[in-house]
Protein backbone atom coordinates (compact mmCIF):
# COMPACT_ATOMS: atom_id res chain seq x y z
CA UNK A 1 0.00 0.00 0.00
CA UNK A 2 1.41 3.40 -0.97
CA UNK A 3 2.00 5.93 1.78
CA UNK A 4 0.96 9.56 1.64
CA UNK A 5 3.81 12.06 1.35
CA UNK A 6 4.34 13.73 4.71
CA UNK A 7 6.18 16.89 5.68
CA UNK A 8 9.72 16.96 7.03
CA UNK A 9 10.61 19.59 9.60
CA UNK A 10 13.93 21.01 10.77
CA UNK A 11 14.07 20.90 14.56
CA UNK A 12 17.65 21.97 15.25
CA UNK A 13 20.78 22.91 13.34
CA UNK A 14 24.26 23.53 14.64
CA UNK A 15 27.75 24.05 13.30
CA UNK A 16 31.33 24.51 14.34
CA UNK A 17 33.07 27.80 13.78
CA UNK A 18 34.74 27.65 10.37
CA UNK A 19 38.52 27.73 10.41
CA UNK A 20 40.89 28.77 7.66
CA UNK A 21 42.84 26.02 5.94
CA UNK A 22 45.92 25.33 8.12
CA UNK A 23 44.45 27.67 10.68
CA UNK A 24 42.86 27.09 14.06
CA UNK A 25 41.59 23.58 13.17
CA UNK A 26 44.74 22.43 11.33
CA UNK A 27 45.33 19.64 13.85
CA UNK A 28 41.65 18.78 14.41
CA UNK A 29 40.35 15.66 12.69
CA UNK A 30 37.24 16.04 10.51
CA UNK A 31 35.60 13.05 12.19
CA UNK A 32 36.11 14.78 15.55
CA UNK A 33 34.41 17.91 14.19
CA UNK A 34 31.51 15.70 13.12
CA UNK A 35 31.38 14.12 16.58
CA UNK A 36 31.23 17.59 18.10
CA UNK A 37 28.21 18.79 16.12
CA UNK A 38 26.34 15.48 16.52
CA UNK A 39 26.70 15.64 20.27
CA UNK A 40 25.59 19.25 20.36
CA UNK A 41 22.61 18.48 18.12
CA UNK A 42 21.37 15.86 20.61
CA UNK A 43 21.79 18.33 23.46
CA UNK A 44 19.49 20.70 21.60
CA UNK A 45 16.78 18.03 21.35
CA UNK A 46 16.36 16.91 24.98
CA UNK A 47 13.14 15.01 24.34
CA UNK A 48 14.72 12.77 21.73
CA UNK A 49 15.83 9.23 22.41
CA UNK A 50 18.93 8.89 20.17
CA UNK A 51 17.86 5.34 19.35
CA UNK A 52 14.97 6.84 17.34
CA UNK A 53 17.34 8.33 14.74
CA UNK A 54 16.68 6.46 11.50
CA UNK A 55 19.98 7.32 9.84
CA UNK A 56 22.85 9.81 9.93
CA UNK A 57 23.58 11.05 6.41
CA UNK A 58 26.86 12.95 6.19
CA UNK A 59 28.20 14.90 3.25
CA UNK A 60 31.91 15.01 2.48
CA UNK A 61 33.46 16.17 -0.77
CA UNK A 62 36.77 14.34 -0.32
CA UNK A 63 35.85 11.17 1.60
CA UNK A 64 39.31 9.73 2.11
CA UNK A 65 42.14 9.61 4.66
CA UNK A 66 41.03 11.22 7.96
CA UNK A 67 37.53 11.75 6.57
CA UNK A 68 37.22 8.44 4.76
CA UNK A 69 35.94 4.93 5.63
CA UNK A 70 32.30 6.04 5.99
CA UNK A 71 33.01 8.95 8.31
CA UNK A 72 29.27 9.19 9.05
CA UNK A 73 29.12 5.84 10.83
CA UNK A 74 32.42 6.34 12.62
CA UNK A 75 31.40 9.82 13.75
CA UNK A 76 28.00 8.81 15.10
CA UNK A 77 29.48 5.93 17.09
CA UNK A 78 32.18 8.15 18.57
CA UNK A 79 29.47 10.69 19.40
CA UNK A 80 27.74 8.08 21.54
CA UNK A 81 24.70 7.30 19.41
CA UNK A 82 23.43 3.73 19.85
CA UNK A 83 24.88 0.94 17.73
CA UNK A 84 21.51 0.45 16.05
CA UNK A 85 21.71 3.89 14.38
CA UNK A 86 23.18 3.53 10.86
CA UNK A 87 25.24 6.08 8.97
CA UNK A 88 26.09 6.80 5.35
CA UNK A 89 28.58 9.19 3.78
CA UNK A 90 27.56 10.86 0.51
CA UNK A 91 29.41 13.01 -1.98
CA UNK A 92 28.02 15.66 -4.30
CA UNK A 93 31.13 17.80 -3.98
CA UNK A 94 30.27 21.29 -2.66
CA UNK A 95 26.58 20.44 -2.23
CA UNK A 96 27.22 17.30 -0.17
CA UNK A 97 25.96 18.83 3.08
CA UNK A 98 22.83 20.23 1.44
CA UNK A 99 22.26 16.93 -0.34
CA UNK A 100 22.42 15.23 3.06
CA UNK A 101 19.62 17.51 4.29
CA UNK A 102 17.56 16.78 1.17
CA UNK A 103 18.10 13.03 1.42
CA UNK A 104 17.17 13.01 5.10
CA UNK A 105 14.03 15.00 4.34
CA UNK A 106 13.14 12.59 1.52
CA UNK A 107 13.31 9.60 3.86
CA UNK A 108 10.88 11.32 6.20
CA UNK A 109 8.58 12.52 3.44
CA UNK A 110 8.32 8.95 2.12
CA UNK A 111 7.40 7.65 5.56
CA UNK A 112 10.58 5.60 5.95
CA UNK A 113 11.71 7.41 9.11
CA UNK A 114 10.42 9.86 11.70
CA UNK A 115 13.79 11.17 12.86
CA UNK A 116 16.86 11.80 10.71
CA UNK A 117 20.17 13.59 11.05
CA UNK A 118 21.88 15.29 8.12
CA UNK A 119 25.43 16.52 8.47
CA UNK A 120 28.58 17.55 6.67
CA UNK A 121 32.24 17.60 7.61
CA UNK A 122 35.37 18.63 5.76
CA UNK A 123 38.95 19.42 6.64
CA UNK A 124 40.74 21.07 3.77
CA UNK A 125 43.77 21.23 6.04
CA UNK A 126 43.87 17.43 6.00
CA UNK A 127 43.59 17.15 2.21
CA UNK A 128 46.38 18.05 -0.25
CA UNK A 129 44.85 21.18 -1.78
CA UNK A 130 41.49 20.05 -3.22
CA UNK A 131 42.74 17.09 -5.23
CA UNK A 132 42.97 14.50 -2.49
CA UNK A 133 45.85 12.16 -1.81
CA UNK A 134 45.84 10.51 -5.23
CA UNK A 135 44.52 12.30 -8.27
CA UNK A 136 43.71 10.01 -11.19
CA UNK A 137 41.53 11.64 -13.83
CA UNK A 138 40.19 9.38 -16.55
CA UNK A 139 42.35 9.88 -19.68
CA UNK A 140 39.16 10.08 -21.77
CA UNK A 141 38.55 13.50 -20.22
CA UNK A 142 41.50 14.86 -22.20
CA UNK A 143 40.71 13.03 -25.43
CA UNK A 144 38.08 15.46 -26.72
CA UNK A 145 37.34 19.16 -26.34
CA UNK A 146 33.82 18.22 -25.27
CA UNK A 147 35.00 16.57 -22.03
CA UNK A 148 37.96 18.79 -21.23
CA UNK A 149 35.89 21.03 -18.96
CA UNK A 150 35.62 18.18 -16.46
CA UNK A 151 39.29 18.67 -15.63
CA UNK A 152 39.16 22.46 -15.33
CA UNK A 153 40.18 23.90 -12.00
CA UNK A 154 37.41 25.78 -10.24
CA UNK A 155 39.25 29.07 -10.60
CA UNK A 156 39.39 28.68 -14.36
CA UNK A 157 35.65 28.02 -14.50
CA UNK A 158 35.15 31.25 -12.54
CA UNK A 159 37.22 33.11 -15.12
CA UNK A 160 35.04 31.69 -17.90
CA UNK A 161 31.86 32.73 -16.06
CA UNK A 162 33.27 36.22 -15.50
CA UNK A 163 34.01 36.55 -19.21
CA UNK A 164 30.71 35.14 -20.45
CA UNK A 165 28.55 37.16 -18.03
CA UNK A 166 30.79 40.24 -18.22
CA UNK A 167 31.50 40.45 -14.50
CA UNK A 168 34.26 43.01 -14.03
CA UNK A 169 37.19 42.79 -11.63
CA UNK A 170 35.86 45.89 -9.86
CA UNK A 171 32.47 44.26 -9.31
CA UNK A 172 34.10 41.11 -7.95
CA UNK A 173 36.26 43.02 -5.48
CA UNK A 174 33.32 45.14 -4.35
CA UNK A 175 31.28 41.98 -3.79
CA UNK A 176 34.12 40.45 -1.74
CA UNK A 177 34.41 43.60 0.37
CA UNK A 178 30.70 43.49 1.20
CA UNK A 179 31.00 39.81 2.16
CA UNK A 180 33.68 40.60 4.74
CA UNK A 181 31.88 43.72 5.98
CA UNK A 182 28.62 41.84 6.53
CA UNK A 183 30.38 38.90 8.21
CA UNK A 184 32.42 40.99 10.61
CA UNK A 185 29.34 43.05 11.51
CA UNK A 186 27.37 39.84 12.16
CA UNK A 187 30.11 38.49 14.42
CA UNK A 188 30.26 41.77 16.34
CA UNK A 189 26.49 41.68 16.80
CA UNK A 190 26.54 38.05 17.99
CA UNK A 191 24.29 36.89 15.16
CA UNK A 192 26.16 33.60 14.68
CA UNK A 193 26.27 32.74 18.38
CA UNK A 194 23.18 30.52 18.50
CA UNK A 195 24.11 28.34 15.54
CA UNK A 196 27.73 27.83 16.59
CA UNK A 197 28.87 25.19 19.06
CA UNK A 198 32.24 26.54 20.31
CA UNK A 199 35.11 24.10 19.89
CA UNK A 200 37.91 23.50 22.40
CA UNK A 201 41.14 23.01 20.46
CA UNK A 202 43.80 21.24 22.50
CA UNK A 203 47.56 21.53 22.01
CA UNK A 204 50.21 19.39 23.67
CA UNK A 205 53.24 21.50 24.58
CA UNK A 206 56.53 20.80 26.36
CA UNK A 207 56.45 21.68 30.05
CA UNK A 208 58.94 21.77 32.89
CA UNK A 209 61.13 18.74 33.49
CA UNK A 210 60.15 17.08 30.25
CA UNK A 211 56.48 16.94 31.19
CA UNK A 212 53.77 17.53 28.61
CA UNK A 213 51.49 20.50 29.14
CA UNK A 214 48.02 20.60 27.61
CA UNK A 215 46.87 23.99 26.42
CA UNK A 216 43.27 24.56 25.40
CA UNK A 217 41.85 27.30 23.20
CA UNK A 218 38.12 27.87 22.93
CA UNK A 219 37.16 28.77 19.36
CA UNK A 220 33.87 30.66 19.23
CA UNK A 221 33.97 32.61 15.96
CA UNK A 222 34.62 31.97 12.29
CA UNK A 223 38.27 32.57 11.50
CA UNK A 224 37.94 33.90 7.96
CA UNK A 225 36.23 37.31 8.18
CA UNK A 226 38.65 40.24 8.29
CA UNK A 227 38.03 43.75 9.52
CA UNK A 228 41.03 45.15 7.61
CA UNK A 229 39.76 44.30 4.14
CA UNK A 230 39.30 47.22 1.76
CA UNK A 231 38.48 47.54 -1.91
CA UNK A 232 41.93 49.03 -2.42
CA UNK A 233 43.67 46.04 -0.85
CA UNK A 234 41.57 43.63 -2.88
CA UNK A 235 42.35 45.53 -6.07
CA UNK A 236 46.07 45.14 -5.41
CA UNK A 237 45.93 41.33 -5.51
CA UNK A 238 47.09 39.55 -8.63
CA UNK A 239 44.91 37.07 -10.56
CA UNK A 240 45.82 33.51 -9.64
CA UNK A 241 44.11 31.38 -12.28
CA UNK A 242 44.71 33.29 -15.53
CA UNK A 243 47.50 35.76 -16.32
CA UNK A 244 45.08 38.40 -17.56
CA UNK A 245 42.15 37.24 -15.50
CA UNK A 246 40.10 38.87 -12.76
CA UNK A 247 39.71 36.08 -10.19
CA UNK A 248 42.00 36.49 -7.18
CA UNK A 249 42.44 34.93 -3.77
CA UNK A 250 40.56 37.91 -2.37
CA UNK A 251 37.40 37.48 -4.43
CA UNK A 252 37.31 33.68 -4.12
CA UNK A 253 36.01 31.52 -1.30
CA UNK A 254 38.45 30.54 1.41
CA UNK A 255 39.60 26.93 1.77
CA UNK A 256 38.37 25.95 5.20
CA UNK A 257 37.66 23.38 7.91
CA UNK A 258 34.30 22.86 9.59
CA UNK A 259 31.23 20.72 10.24
CA UNK A 260 27.49 21.14 10.60
CA UNK A 261 24.50 18.99 11.55
CA UNK A 262 20.73 19.25 11.11
CA UNK A 263 17.98 17.35 12.94
CA UNK A 264 14.81 16.58 10.96
CA UNK A 265 11.53 15.03 12.10
CA UNK A 266 8.12 14.07 10.80
CA UNK A 267 4.97 15.35 12.45
CA UNK A 268 4.77 12.07 14.36
CA UNK A 269 8.34 12.56 15.51
CA UNK A 270 7.52 16.06 16.72
CA UNK A 271 4.57 14.82 18.75
CA UNK A 272 6.52 11.92 20.25
CA UNK A 273 9.51 14.03 21.31
CA UNK A 274 7.75 17.29 22.11
CA UNK A 275 10.11 19.13 19.76
CA UNK A 276 9.21 22.49 18.23
CA UNK A 277 10.03 22.81 14.52
CA UNK A 278 11.87 25.77 13.06
CA UNK A 279 11.03 25.23 9.41
CA UNK A 280 9.45 22.87 6.91
CA UNK A 281 11.59 21.43 4.16
CA UNK A 282 9.74 22.71 1.10
CA UNK A 283 11.71 21.51 -1.91
CA UNK A 284 15.06 20.65 -3.44
CA UNK A 285 16.52 20.42 -6.90
CA UNK A 286 19.83 19.68 -8.61
CA UNK A 287 20.64 20.59 -12.20
CA UNK A 288 23.56 20.17 -14.58
CA UNK A 289 25.40 22.82 -16.61
CA UNK A 290 28.53 22.70 -18.79
CA UNK A 291 31.48 21.73 -16.54
CA UNK A 292 33.57 24.67 -17.72
CA UNK A 293 30.80 27.01 -16.49
CA UNK A 294 30.39 25.21 -13.18
CA UNK A 295 29.60 28.34 -11.16
CA UNK A 296 26.39 29.12 -13.01
CA UNK A 297 24.70 25.92 -11.77
CA UNK A 298 22.28 27.68 -9.37
CA UNK A 299 20.70 29.48 -12.33
CA UNK A 300 19.24 26.13 -13.39
CA UNK A 301 18.65 24.63 -9.94
CA UNK A 302 16.96 27.55 -8.18
CA UNK A 303 13.92 27.93 -10.49
CA UNK A 304 13.40 24.17 -10.42
CA UNK A 305 13.51 24.05 -6.60
CA UNK A 306 11.16 27.02 -6.32
CA UNK A 307 8.72 25.34 -8.70
CA UNK A 308 8.74 22.11 -6.69
CA UNK A 309 8.17 24.10 -3.50
CA UNK A 310 5.45 26.24 -5.03
CA UNK A 311 7.28 29.39 -3.98
CA UNK A 312 7.94 32.53 -6.01
CA UNK A 313 11.47 33.90 -6.07
CA UNK A 314 10.20 37.25 -4.83
CA UNK A 315 8.94 35.52 -1.66
CA UNK A 316 12.42 34.45 -0.59
CA UNK A 317 13.36 36.61 2.37
CA UNK A 318 16.80 35.08 2.92
CA UNK A 319 19.11 33.45 0.38
CA UNK A 320 22.29 31.62 1.36
CA UNK A 321 24.04 31.59 -2.03
CA UNK A 322 27.43 29.99 -1.59
CA UNK A 323 30.13 32.37 -2.78
CA UNK A 324 32.51 29.92 -4.41
CA UNK A 325 33.74 32.93 -6.37
CA UNK A 326 32.44 36.48 -6.56
CA UNK A 327 32.27 36.12 -10.34
CA UNK A 328 29.80 33.25 -10.28
CA UNK A 329 27.76 34.60 -7.38
CA UNK A 330 27.30 37.93 -9.17
CA UNK A 331 26.38 36.16 -12.40
CA UNK A 332 23.72 34.11 -10.61
CA UNK A 333 22.29 37.16 -8.83
CA UNK A 334 22.04 39.05 -12.12
CA UNK A 335 20.70 36.18 -14.20
CA UNK A 336 17.92 35.38 -11.71
CA UNK A 337 17.34 39.01 -10.69
CA UNK A 338 17.86 38.20 -7.00
CA UNK A 339 17.67 40.98 -4.44
CA UNK A 340 21.30 41.59 -3.34
CA UNK A 341 20.09 42.69 0.10
CA UNK A 342 18.58 39.24 0.65
CA UNK A 343 21.60 37.33 -0.63
CA UNK A 344 24.01 36.38 2.16
CA UNK A 345 22.91 39.09 4.61
CA UNK A 346 25.61 37.95 7.06
CA UNK A 347 28.33 37.45 4.46
CA UNK A 348 29.25 34.40 2.44
CA UNK A 349 32.05 31.98 1.71
CA UNK A 350 34.49 34.67 0.55
CA UNK A 351 34.58 35.86 4.15
CA UNK A 352 33.18 32.95 6.16
CA UNK A 353 34.93 30.12 4.31
CA UNK A 354 33.83 27.10 2.34
CA UNK A 355 34.65 23.69 3.85
CA UNK A 356 33.30 21.97 0.73
CA UNK A 357 31.06 19.06 1.75
CA UNK A 358 30.16 20.68 5.07
CA UNK A 359 29.02 24.04 3.70
CA UNK A 360 25.44 23.04 2.86
CA UNK A 361 24.77 21.88 6.42
CA UNK A 362 26.58 24.91 7.84
CA UNK A 363 24.61 27.41 5.80
CA UNK A 364 21.37 25.58 6.64
CA UNK A 365 22.22 26.26 10.29
CA UNK A 366 22.69 29.95 9.45
CA UNK A 367 19.31 30.10 7.71
CA UNK A 368 17.55 28.32 10.58
CA UNK A 369 19.03 30.77 13.09
CA UNK A 370 17.80 33.66 10.94
CA UNK A 371 14.30 32.18 10.83
CA UNK A 372 14.28 31.82 14.60
CA UNK A 373 15.30 35.46 15.03
CA UNK A 374 12.83 36.98 12.59
CA UNK A 375 9.20 35.91 12.60
CA UNK A 376 8.62 37.90 9.41
CA UNK A 377 10.95 35.63 7.47
CA UNK A 378 8.72 33.02 5.85
CA UNK A 379 10.80 31.48 3.05
CA UNK A 380 14.53 30.96 2.77
CA UNK A 381 16.88 29.10 0.47
CA UNK A 382 20.34 27.51 0.48
CA UNK A 383 22.00 27.18 -2.92
CA UNK A 384 25.41 26.52 -4.38
CA UNK A 385 27.34 25.64 -7.50
CA UNK A 386 29.02 22.24 -7.72
CA UNK A 387 32.22 21.02 -9.35
CA UNK A 388 31.97 19.34 -12.79
CA UNK A 389 28.99 21.52 -13.65
CA UNK A 390 26.00 21.31 -11.34
CA UNK A 391 23.90 23.50 -9.09
CA UNK A 392 21.71 22.71 -6.08
CA UNK A 393 19.03 24.59 -4.17
CA UNK A 394 16.92 23.80 -1.13
CA UNK A 395 13.86 25.80 -0.07
CA UNK A 396 12.64 26.08 3.53
CA UNK A 397 9.43 27.52 5.02
CA UNK A 398 9.36 28.92 8.54
CA UNK A 399 6.68 27.40 10.80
Amino acid sequence: MSKQIQDAYIVAAVRTPVGRRNGVFRHVRPDDMLVHVLRELLVRAPGLDPAEVGDVITGCAMPEAEQGMNVARIGLLLAGLPDRVPGITINRFCASGLQAVADAAARIRLGEADVMIAAGTESMSAMPQITGNKTSINPAVFATEENLGIAYGMGLTAEKVAAKWKVSREDQDAFAFVSHRRATAAIAAGLFAKEIAPYAVKSWLPGEGGAVRVAERRVEHDEGPRTDVSVEKLAALRPVFAARGSVTAGNSSQMSDGAGAVLLMSEAGLKRTGATPIARFAGYAVAGVPPELMGIGPVEAIPHALGLAGVAGADLGWIELNEAFAAQAIAVVRELDLDPARVNPLGGAIALGHPLGATGAIRTATLMAAMERDARLRYGMVSMCIGTGMGAAGVFERV
